[in-house]
């Protein structure tokens, strides 16, 4: 379930207790001062998807550091990948200093200390057990403290893909949370792998999970494109159409049917959404993919067993008034 905490949930008084107790409950322990003064702004929003522990952090200007009285306290047997979203950090870690720019991450090792030096950013962070990641631990020593670009090749993968996990945090059951935690560690392993020059060791169906993965974020990134298909997909990913539909049969889905779910679920999502109260129904279909009105009044009748503008009265009645075109094209 997805726990949200603010700063400024708490007097200036005891704020910077507050939230030190925080990013150590939520994160890790450890220890770190805020450069900005008491009265600065935080968030962290946080949950668990399988085995994966995923976290939103937005954090002032800080300096924090683990140290082995940290690790001596608290399970270290745990890898964490740090993916900037904004700003910049540097990070030291075992002999290694580096520093993030956005899309940018780097692979910590709980077991080490670290030190983190930051002038205000906003972080995407992945920790899980580091018996799910199937490398030697000593090889991954090699890789840990270093900056993985995140604008190229499995690098870039991971970066889109961690940065979405948030919010997943209250969509995802149980099931599928496993699944979407086992394909994120998969995507971790490919692009050490390839650091490592060690590819080869990566199992097939690793591959094909992040083959998946990867045809996945594409078709997020393109949902409101109405000429998104099955094709161009295929096209993209330099796969036959054959094997991309095998791909969703093991999933238990075909390609039409889950980019016609996650549209559904994009538009359900704007629908309930107070900032988008004055946006007729229709134009919400459009940005998703579906331009054709009275199409998508029925595919998502099918899907939520009533139309569009009956769902947005149903979370929101004073909705009423705000949508002139919404009975109309729902008839």
């Amino acid at each position: 379930m997805r726990i949200e905490f603010r700063a400024t949930d708490e007097p200036v008084s005891t704020r910077s207790d507050y939230w030190r107790n925080v990013v150590c409950e939520r994160l890790f322990p450890l220890e770190g001062r805020s450069i900005e003064g008491p009265d600065f702004d935080g968030r962290i929003v946080s949950g668990e998807i399988g085995a994966v522990r995923v976290a939103d952090v937005l954090a002032p200007a800080a300096e924090c550091r683990r140290t082995a009285k940290h690790i001596r306290q608290s399970d270290h047997e745990l890898y964490h990948v740090d993916v900037l979203v904004a700003g910049s950090v540097m990070v030291e870690h075992d002999g290694r200093q580096t520093r993030l720019a956005p899309g940018d991450f780097t692979v910590v090792d709980l077991s080490c200390p670290c030190l983190w030096v930051s002038d205000g950013a906003r972080h995407v962070t992945v920790t899980f057990p580091r018996t799910l990641l199937p490398l030697q631990h000593d090889e991954v020593a090699k890789l840990t403290g270093v900056r993985v670009p995140g604008d190229r090749g499995a690098g870039a993968l991971i970066s889109a893909v961690a940065r979405q996990l948030p919010q997943f945090l209250d969509d995802y059951q149980s099931a599928e949370g496993a699944r979407l935690g086992t394909t994120v560690v998969d995507l971790l392993t490919v692009a050490l792998a390839a650091q490592l020059d060690r590819g080869r060791t990566v199992a097939p169906e690793a591959r094909q999970r992040v083959l998946l993965a990867s045809v996945h974020a594409y078709i997020e990134r393109r949902l409101g494109d109405p000429a998104l298909t099955p094709t161009t997909i295929a096209a993209a990913h330099h796969i036959s159409l054959r094997y991309l539909h095998k791909l969703f049969e093991a999933q238990g889905t075909t390609v039409a049917g889950w980019i016609r779910r996650r549209r559904l679920d994009r538009c359900r999502v704007d629908l309930l959404d107070p900032a988008y109260r004055a946006r007729p129904v229709s134009a919400i279909g459009a940005r998703w993919g579906f331009p054709d009105a009275s199409r998508f009044n029925r595919v998502f009748r099918a899907a939520h067993g009533v139309p569009p503008g009956e769902y947005r009265l149903m979370a929101d009645p004073a909705a009423d008034l705000a949508d002139p075109e919404a009975d109309l094209a729902e008839r």
